[in-house]
């Protein structure tokens, strides 16, 4: 100890930096300073010169020294020098101490231009930097006070250029050079410091480019280097520690890296401990020290980390140049050593065996930071005292001139050494791997993938500006590229880039980690392996669960590189991230962290979760990366230079093969991690891991679950894809990845039949608790068709009604006059069309936000989505393509204007085609086109035709490439067409018509709607050259009925004709006969179906069956429940859309119809309202001759022109097929909607719904009825047991029953306790029970208690009963986990000053004595005052009591609310989530009844430790309730909780009573409640109601402003009234503060509502509304403006 040597041999302390000392710690030294008196730990009394001298004369030197009395000497005295506070941050003098000093200001000492040809601005610049540490006020009042005093230059000149020449000074000057610098047009030489190797003649080098700004700054470092050492000042990557090093080679010096980080001590940058081969601890110069003696460079990197009380250890050694060690060796600067040398007579051996060494002189310190933080009281650490220690110099980031200059020059000799790293770094990668491209690089360098959008958006924009783009083919070419990997003769192929494989020594620490590939995970690795060639070191970031660790692996694994793991985390300390140390055999042994052995055999590094450890630990990686060197805690020293190690002792040189890959969670929330890329980002190859691309990840998923349903996997893929964008929009907070949904796969892999909604609970029941969060996840999930928290027995299918009997109605006979053949035949032409084009059109594409429709319920309605309709765009047509699912494509033609919309069905991307300029759209009764469409099988696919029908245009086009040619058909010369008003009727004009039925095979018909032809096959005729057509005539032969009658049918024509046969099957199921022939099926407005049967080609007669309807569409009327519908005011004609298809494989035709056309009677019953609806599905099914009308949603945005104008259909939507069994609608608002029908696939598809939704459970509900009985009670008894358990109501013979008398049941009177057999309950009125004798009520008291203590028995007697406490613990076990976490989170109330432990500072903690020999820092403890920690151990616990209504009430309307069990489950859930917190909370159970208000359940020193012991409480409650007499005590139990509570010392106390809102009954009032609960402050009070009955609830319901009083009314049926209570409640209190009317606020006035009462102390208490306490105390106030007028005006008058 400094200051007891200093005492006993009359030294003189010297006492520096007496600011950064604690209050109450050198009062250790009063007494020593006072009185030189002083009692030491280890026993030894300190005693003054002349009290000692005197106990000399009477006793022996021998004896005092047996004492353990040490005489101080007379020539002690003690120095303390120290910095005035409060003007400098320190702690103030503590009285007693500063009393025992003399004060003596040190004055500004005087100083000596030492700088040749330099300015004094240039000289403050170095000496005050203030550009870089103060804001834009304290800069301009610099500036001002500069001019003031005429200090600011006038020339430009002055500032230096650069270094001319650097040369040795001969003589008896060895570790000296003369620089010669140029300033201005002069140069100027002077002599600096030169290091002990050889100077740098030449200044070219291939590690360093020099640029104006170099040389400028090179030779003001000459400068600085004269005099003093110096601090550079720059951001990450500017190239600081580049300069140095250039800095140190020109003069010759070696340097010694040192990394600065927050927790190191002072003791760390001097010595270090260790222990010798014989157990022993010794002193070991830290590199700092070694390099002050040998003269080196030390080079501080990241002082602006480092704590400013550790830098003040090094004052002496920057100031002075001597420093005293903690093992008392000294260092002298060369003068002083070399005058006390001969001083003394001393060779440099004696001197040395003194501890005395000299410093070299060529020792200089470099140190070098970031910028200042300006403004932040954190990061601001450029203080006043550091000020004084260097010369300062900015170092700029580079010009763009100077850039481009310095990657130039790297580009053709691309050395190890960075200066502007990054760029540097993209500039080699794009030398080595040209193909890349440049704007990829720039963002994977700067992780634009974890920027903000608007950081990325600007990052984006500078790019374009710089002529930095990329395009559509860039993406779509790394799409198509081949990323597959493959090894082959020892070389490992990923995508194509190549490598060596490598022949490790230890084969074992290979990973070997279950991998399926993917797209996306081997493009990373492809990246990866790109810098892995070019020698860089990686990190990885990304979000959680994306695979950072199985890409490492797995690209480990390919490589067959040994890998060598380390993980960091929040307590990782520089000294666990190198070394290991321990103890053996009494000395310590260092074991090398996986990173020591990573450098020495050349494996990899592999760095997890680096963004969990602190920065300041995590920055020591710097050095080892950037400069390949490393100073570890026993000595020894990592250097990348073989060179280096040559001659020396503990050096490891890096192997060549050792890289580094580290991994990393973006930064920012909710990760809430260490900025690590922002601190070291630069220095790696930074690879972004997002989660896989759809297409990728379920590939993957594919591999992890094969059996699981392909249509499972992508609803799964596409519901994480839109959580994660959600995340990334910061909608939700939690980052769903990768690893959530493999969980899910694998679970459903693993558990077959479990269903998909509940599996998914795993992942999404973390945020169950979080309403608005819950309905994100839900509506998310729900769009995909995932059906989480819906029920297998929600199946809302249409209302199927009986289709009418078929019916024969006759034959189609082909009529064969004599010559009609030769008639009947026309001559068919070949001729070519003409096509002009083509014209390019712009094809758009937009989002399709698809939603699937079977997500709680399951109906016919498979998924909808909306086109972006414009509001007056008109759904003329819909068709699609025939292709089987899910390559379907469907396109919708709209008019006004005429567009194409198009888009695969299962895709998430429509695309949109404007036909604008081709089809104007004009204004008044002129032309308007309607365009239908054909699309096109192969080889044409992908091709549509557009036809406009009344101007017969045919246009044709290719949406893949969009191109689109005219095709003009031979009868265009012919006809033109008559612009006509496209509205007008059939009769009016006469339209063209394209049928499409056959396009999928690229062949169309045009014809005009005024023929009347029927076309067949084509037949040849000799005698003739041209192909012609063969037509034949049909007639109806009608079905003879019988006694000559005959059934007359309607002609009318078919609105849809099937293209193909029904299937044998289907056709037997609809005529109802086994039969196999040609048939066809169509529809019209007469019939629900027709089937025609028979052999066309044999020229037979065919039959023809009907489905007719009771009436014709044509002849119904629009529905007078939906006026608004246009179909209301239907004009006379045909709709252009007939909205009728056939279904053969399902045996169905569908067709819409309006709402008028649909009997709504029968599908809705007579109170419900049907909904608004475009129209209705009609699905008539053959297979099982039913009709059903399914509702189709009306539109959320209508045109205009529909309502009342538009004929394009009789409904608001149109109608296509879907594949076989599929449909689609497409209604005016642009609304699209899939529907399956058919009954096979609906069945399949109930049964997969069924499946993804799981079991559910259901609870019996009990309904209560009250009536009066009329008689008589005589002795109670327990009555006799029915064996059949039937009910029985009224009477006093059996037990159980209800509403009677003397027996045990529920509901009657007299009985001796209380006995439910689950029946209806008949309760008597109060009055009756209280009209009991009380010699009744006594025996049936006395009956009540046996029965109860022989319950109590059984229970304790009894097994532990599993499935009886479940039921209470299943139903509250989520609320047991919320009470946990909050009970986690609990912290002290107060405030009191402890012990701080892992301190690097203050008194040894006696249980770190061991950590301390291993070479740990924080082993000190130091008192201090701190907010309590969350989750920090309280000094005193915080106390409970639950006070439950276990009153024969509770028993007896349970069977109504459930109030009795829900008041056991809220006591299960209070005894589990308070086990193992009885440190924090001491809680205890009491019970109030008619029996007492006091009854225990639970002691506070005997909580139930188990199950079993918390089921025996829950039995007891119900037991007492059930046996219990009738009565209330709940005033009583809570006012002796209350009192009682209170006698014990606690943290804080809680009061809770749980009772049912049955006070009225007792004559309780609410206000007395009220004034029990707040008769104690300290204790916080609550009270519950769990039950309720009528408006018992409501009466309970008082609204207060004080917060110690808080009611809750839990029955469901109240719980909407209390919300809108609260909601008036809080406008009322809004209004009052937005009038000022001071009379509405509850306290402190008499104009309360009379209407609820208060207790008397709100009515004492002190008004806390500033304005009425003025209002009610004006002369006070006039007193104190008074008062404060008077203080002010002598205060002037000073």
């Amino acid at each position: 100890m400094c200051a007891v040597r200093a005492a006993t041999e009359g030294r003189i302390l010297v006492l520096e930096g007496l600011e950064k000392a604690e209050r109450n710690v050198l009062p250790v030294l009063n007494n020593l300073l006072e009185n030189r008196e002083m009692q030491l730990e280890d026993g030894r009394f300190l005693m003054a010169a002349d009290r000692y001298d005197k106990l000399l004369q009477e006793h022996t030197k021998s004896e005092l020294d047996a004492w353990k009395i040490v005489r101080v000497s007379e020539d002690f005295r003690v120095i303390a020098l120290g910095l005035p506070v409060p003007k400098y941050s320190g702690n103030p003098l503590d009285p007693p101490l500063r009393s025992r000093f003399q004060a003596r200001d040190v004055y500004h000492l005087p100083f000596k231009d030492s700088f040749p040809m330099m300015s004094i601005q240039h000289v403050i610049d170095r000496l005050y930097p203030y550009n870089l540490f103060l804001g834009k006020e304290g800069r301009t009042a610099v500036k001002d006070m500069l001019k003031r005093f005429e200090l600011q230059d006038s020339e430009k000149l002055l500032f230096p250029r650069k270094i001319t020449r650097v040369e040795s000074v001969h003589g008896n000057k060895p570790f000296k050079a003369d620089v010669t610098v140029q300033i201005g047009e002069k140069e100027v030489t002077f002599q600096v410091p030169a290091g002990t190797g050889m100077l740098k003649n030449h200044f070219q080098s291939d590690t360093f480019i020099r640029t104006s700004s170099h040389n400028q700054l090179l030779a003001e470092m000459m400068q600085s280097h004269m005099v003093k050492d110096m601090c550079l000042i720059g951001g990450k990557g500017c190239g600081k520690t580049v300069i140095a090093k250039e800095f140190a080679d020109i003069l010759g010096y070696s340097i010694e890296p040192i990394m600065l980080y927050q927790d190191m001590t002072a003791r760390d940058l001097l010595q270090q401990r260790y222990t010798l081969p014989n157990g022993d601890t010794a002193w070991r110069p830290s590199p700092l020290v070694t390099a002050a003696l040998e003269g080196k460079l030390v080079l501080l990197d990241g002082i602006h980390r480092i704590n400013p009380g550790t830098l003040a250890v090094l004052q002496r050694l920057i100031h002075d140049r001597e420093l005293t060690l903690y093992d008392g060796t000294r260092l002298l600067r060369e003068d002083r050593y070399q005058n006390l040398k001969e001083e003394l007579q001393l060779s440099d051996e004696k001197l040395q065996e003194r501890s005395i060494f000299p410093i070299h002189p060529s020792f200089r310190i470099v140190v070098m930071a970031e910028p200042p933080v300006i403004g932040s009281s954190t990061k601001q650490w450029l203080g006043p005292e550091f000020l004084t220690l260097f010369l300062f110099h900015n170092v700029r980031s580079l010009s763009k001139s100077e850039e481009i200059e310095v990657i130039k020059q790297m580009a053709q000799s691309l050395a190890s050494f960075l200066s502007t790293r990054q760029l540097l770094r993209i500039c080699r990668r794009l030398s080595q791997y040209p193909d890349e491209s440049l704007y990829n690089a720039v963002n994977k360098a700067c992780l634009s993938r974890f920027l903000p959008s608007l950081a990325r958006s600007a990052l984006h924009k500078n790019l374009q500006d710089s002529g930095i783009e990329t395009g559509p083919e860039d993406a779509e070419k790394l799409e198509g590229k081949d990323y597959s990997c493959e090894i082959k003769n020892g070389i490992l192929k990923i995508g194509s880039v190549t490598m060596p494989i490598y022949n490790p020594a230890e084969k074992m620490k290979v990973p070997d980690v279950l991998f399926y590939e993917n797209a996306q995970h081997m493009m990373v690795m492809e990246d990866m392996l790109k810098d892995f060639l070019l020698g860089e070191h990686l990190l990885l970031v990304g979000n959680q669960g994306v695979g950072k660790n199985k890409v490492v692996d797995r690209f480990l694994h390919l490589l067959n590189r040994p890998r060598e793991y380390l993980q960091l985390h929040r307590d990782t300390t520089v000294q666990s991230l190198t070394l290991q140390p321990s103890v053996k055999d009494g000395l310590i042994i260092y074991e090398d962290s996986p990173m020591v052995k990573a450098v020495k055999f050349g494996h990899i590094l592999v760095i997890d979760e680096a963004d969990k450890a602190p920065t300041n630990v995590t920055c020591i990686l710097k050095t080892l990366v950037e400069s390949g060197e490393m100073v570890l805690s026993d000595g020894r020293r990592i250097v990348a230079n073989h060179a280096h190690a040559e001659g020396r002792e503990n050096v490891i040189v890096i192997h060549p093969d050792f890289r580094m890959i580290v991994l990393a969670n973006r930064p920012g929330f909710p990760f809430l991690g260490n900025d690590f890329f922002g601190t070291l980002g630069d220095i790696f190859s930074c690879h972004a891991v997002d989660n896989p691309k759809p297409e990728s990840e379920l590939a993957m998923l594919k591999q992890y679950g094969p059996d699981v349903p392909e249509a499972i996997l992508q609803k799964l893929v596409a519901a994480f894809g839109e959580l994660r964008s959600l995340a990334d929009q910061g909608i939700i907070n939690y980052p769903y990845s990768t690893r959530e949904v493999v969980n899910i796969v694998k679970h459903l892999q693993k558990f077959p039949s479990e269903g998909l909604a509940n599996v998914v609970r795993n992942v999404f029941d973390f945020d169950s608790y979080n309403k608005e969060m819950r309905e994100i996840l839900y509506n998310t999930l729900h769009k995909y068709g995932i059906p989480i928290g819906a029920k297998p027995t929600n199946v809302q299918l249409a209302k199927e009604l009986p289709l009418p009997d078929k019916k024969f109605v006759g034959y189609w006979k082909v009529d064969q006059p004599g010559n009609a053949q030769k008639k009947m035949l026309c001559p068919s032409e070949t001729q070519k069309i003409h096509v002009k084009g083509p014209v390019y059109l712009n094809i758009q594409g937009f989002p399709l936000e698809r939603h699937e429709a079977r997500s709680i319920s399951f109906t016919e309605e498979l998924a909808f989505w909306t086109l972006p309709l414009d509001e007056i765009n008109l759904v003329c047509d819909v068709t699609v393509t025939k292709e089987e699912e899910p390559e379907n494509v469907l396109y919708v033609t709209t008019c006004n204007p005429v567009s194409l919309y198009f888009m695969n069905i299962s895709s998430k991307t429509g695309y949109f085609v404007d036909l604008y300029d081709l089809f104007p759209r004009t204004v008044g009764s002129v032309w308007q086109p309607f365009v239908t469409a054909a699309p096109l099988g192969n080889p044409l696919k992908g091709q549509v035709v557009l036809h406009e029908e009344e101007s017969n245009v045919v246009l044709l086009l290719d949406t893949s490439k969009g191109s689109l040619h005219r095709l003009i058909l031979p009868s265009d010369a012919q006809d033109s067409p008559k612009r006509t008003s496209w509205w007008r009727s059939k009769e009016e004009t006469s339209n063209y018509k394209m049928c499409r039925e056959f396009s999928h095979k690229n062949w169309l018909v045009f014809y005009k709607e005024t023929g009347k032809f029927l076309l067949t096959k084509r037949a040849h005729i000799e005698a003739q050259d041209n192909e012609v057509c063969q037509l034949h005539a049909l007639s109806e032969e009608p079905a003879d009925m019988g006694f000559g009658l005959t059934i007359v049918s309607e002609l009318c024509v078919p609105q849809a004709v099937s293209t193909d046969q029904l299937s044998s099957e289907n056709l037997s199921a609809a005529v109802g006969q086994k039969i196999s022939s040609p048939n066809r099926i169509f529809s019209d407005e007469h019939n629900y179906a027709t089937i025609v049967i028979g052999f066309p080609d044999l020229l037979s007669p065919s039959e023809v069956y009907s489905w007719k309807r009771n009436s014709s569409l044509s002849h119904k009327h629009a529905s007078p429940s939906d006026p608004l519908y246009y179909g209301a005011q239907r004009k006379t004609g045909a709709a252009k859309q007939t909205n009728c298809v056939t279904l053969l494989a399902s045996n169905q035709i569908a067709r819409i119809l309006a709402p008028g056309d649909v009997p709504l009677k029968d599908i809705y019953p007579k109170d419900v309202t049907p909904p608004p609806a475009a129209g209705y599905l009609e699905v008539t099914d053959l297979n099982s001759k039913k009709i059903k009308y399914i509702a189709i949603p009306s539109s959320q945005s209508l045109s205009p022109y529909t309502t009342w104008l538009s004929k394009i259909s009789d409904a608001d939507a149109l109608l296509a097929p879907l594949g076989k069994v599929g449909l689609v609608t497409v209604d005016m608002g642009g609304g699209v909607r899939l529907w399956e029908t058919g009954l096979e696939s609906l069945q399949q598809s109930l049964q997969e719904w069924r499946n993804m939704i799981g079991q559910e459970d259901g609870r019996p509900v009990q309904i209560t009825v009250e009536r009066e009985s009329g008689l008589d009670v005589s002795s109670p008894k327990h009555g006799k047991v029915d064996p059949l358990n039937m009910p029985h109501v009224g009477g006093n013979m059996w037990a159980g029953g209800t509403g009677g008398r003397d027996t045990a049941g529920l509901g009657g009177k007299g009985g001796p306790y209380r006995l439910d057999a689950g029946h209806r309950v008949y309760q008597v009125s109060q009055a009756e029970k209280d009209a009991v004798p009380e010699e009744v009520k006594r025996a049936a008291r006395e009956m009540g208690e046996k029965a109860f203590k022989r319950r109590l028995k059984e229970i304790q007697m009894s097994e532990y009963d599993a499935s009886t406490y479940e039921r209470f613990s299943g139903a509250v076990r989520r609320q047991v986990q919320s009470l946990r976490i909050i009970l986690d989170n609990l912290q002290a109330k107060g405030k009191e000053r402890q012990w701080m432990r892992h301190q690097a500072v203050g008194e040894l903690d006696d249980t770190k004595i061991i950590d301390g020999l291993t070479g740990e820092k924080a082993i000190y403890k130091r008192r201090g005052e701190l907010e309590p920690q969350p989750g920090s151990p309280q000094e005193k616990p915080k106390r409970l009591r639950l006070v439950v209504d276990v009153s024969g009430s509770m028993y007896r309307f349970n069977g109504v609310d459930g109030r009795l069990e829900r008041s056991m489950e809220a006591v299960c859930m209070v005894m589990e989530a308070f086990e193992n917190y009885e440190h924090k909370f001491k809680y205890d159970i009491v019970g109030h009844s008619g029996d007492g208000f006091n009854i225990a359940l639970v002691g506070s020193d005997k909580v139930p430790k188990n199950n079993k012991q918390r089921l025996e409480i829950l039995k007891t409650m119900h037991a007492h309730a059930q046996f219990c007499m009738s009565g209330d005590h709940t005033l009583e139990g809570t006012e002796h909780a209350i009192r009682e509570i209170a006698k014990e010392e606690a943290d804080e106390y809680f009061v809770i009573v749980l009772s049912d809102a049955n006070l009225e009954r007792y004559g309780i009032p609410p206000s007395r409640f009220a004034q029990v609960l707040t008769t104690n402050t300290q204790v916080n009070a609550f009270a519950i109601f769990i039950g309720s009955l009528g408006d018992q609830a409501d009466r309970c319901l008082v609204t207060q402003a004080h917060d110690e009083f808080l009611t809750y009314a839990m029955a469901e049926a109240k719980m909407k009234d209390f919300q809108w209570r609260m909601m008036d409640t809080v406008k009322d209190l809004r209004c009052s503060l937005d009038t000022k009317q001071l009379h509405h606020f509850v306290l402190g006035n008499e104009w309360f509502p009379v209407e609820i009462c208060l207790p008397s102390n709100f009515h004492m208490a002190e008004a806390p509304n500033f304005f009425q306490h003025l209002a009610s105390n004006l002369m006070p106030l006039e007193s104190h403006v008074s008062a404060a007028s008077a203080q002010t005006n002598a205060v002037l008058s000073r």
